[in-house]
């Protein structure tokens, strides 16, 4: 299987900052093996996983009960290079009595090569009715491009945009570079926005991660850095994340990464050094015991280590992280699926997490 996806400026892998041993009571079984870069994925009813591959821009779905799996629709004009490709998907909160599937993709459109979330009416279990409900331009740099979609429980999609690997763009509010949006699920811009735009927080970087707590409905982010600084942090509305074009790794502090604009926000955790920090999912009944309900799950592409945050009592920062598994090869996408229970992808399969 092809191993092309890299994520540019992590390639340091580390001893975290303050980050326990890893413990030997979670593990992973393989629910899906010998797929092609499933970098996103998400559940629907009745058993069914929908994933996108990078680089082909199939969207494919698998019924769990019965292992079979089947093409959706392939997007056109995909471009998979670099950080490039099928990045992110979801469904529409109320599928499928409202029968729409979003995708994140960059392709080119009308001879431009432009990052753009695509909507879907299944149809009989094709995609019909393309509709482009938002559309930036992709840099020509094939890094930081973001990707991940996910639906909030005030029913609006949010995504994350990279700053196309151009700092300034993050901190710059009449572009949706290095951003994370907001937008109604037919993409217009909702009134509680703060600029009157789908921008809800800037000062980004480039990530792969987001969740709701499901104990506060609070949107917790995993945002990669440079060669130093991967971050999570916990988003709020109007919130300045500090990226920016003054941004350096000299010392250790996350402040020199979170130093642009105004006020900018220092994150709840990070890590010194790049693990290449990827997806991010909350145990909430998710089968692993010990000290993992009500705690966030991340991962790492560097070297597939999953990491256990668990947070204070106001549910506002993280009190302590700890490595719980290593995984074989880079872990991307955390997911919760059927029964709560927690799910990731890596270059070539997907997997549940498993108390062992």
């Amino acid at each position: 299987m092809r191993r092309t996806l890299t994520f540019a400026g992590c390639f340091v892998v580390i001893a975290a900052l303050a980050v326990a041993p890893a413990r030997a009571d979670v593990g992973a079984r393989e629910i899906a093996g010998g797929l092609q870069q499933p970098v996103a994925f998400t559940f629907g009813p009745d058993r069914q996983l929908w994933y996108v591959e990078k680089d082909s821009g199939e969207i494919r779905v698998i019924d769990l009960a019965t292992g079979d799996d089947r093409l959706f629709e392939t997007v056109g004009g995909v471009n998979g290079e670099g950080e490039r490709g099928m990045l992110g998907i979801a469904l529409h909160p109320r599928y499928p009595d409202r029968p729409f599937v979003y995708v994140y993709a960059t392709r080119s459109a009308n001879g431009n090569l432009r990052n753009q979330i695509l909507r879907y009416q299944d149809r009989n279990g094709s995609g019909a009715n393309l509709r482009t409900i938002f559309s930036s331009p992709a840099s020509s740099s094939p890094y930081h491009n973001g990707g991940r979609i996910l639906f909030g429980r005030d029913g609006m999609l949010y995504a994350i945009v990279g700053e196309g690997h151009a700092a300034a763009n993050s901190q710059n509010l009449d572009n949706e570079l290095g951003k994370i949006l907001r937008m109604t699920p037919a993409g217009g811009v909702p009134r509680s926005n703060p600029f009157n735009n789908r921008i809800w927080a800037f000062g980004i970087r480039n990530s792969f991660g987001f969740a709701f707590d499901p104990a506060t409905h609070d949107l917790w982010q995993t945002e990669n850095g440079p060669a130093c600084n991967d971050e999570v942090n916990l988003i709020v509305r109007r919130g300045n994340y500090g990226w920016g074009s003054s941004a350096t790794c000299t010392g250790s502090s996350p402040a020199n990464t979170n130093q642009d604009g105004p006020n900018p926000i220092l994150p709840a955790s990070f890590y010194a050094n790049a693990i290449g920090i990827t997806g991010i999912a909350f145990c909430d009944g998710c089968g692993l015991g010990g000290r993992s309900d009500g705690a966030a799950f991340h991962g790492a592409v560097n070297d597939g280590r999953v990491t256990r945050l668990i947070l204070n009592r106001r549910r506002d920062d993280v009190d302590r992280q700890t490595i719980v598994y290593n995984h074989p090869q880079g872990t991307l996408s955390f997911e919760i699926g059927p029964r709560g229970r927690i799910y990731f992808s890596d270059f070539n399969g997907i997997y549940r997490l498993v108390r062992t």
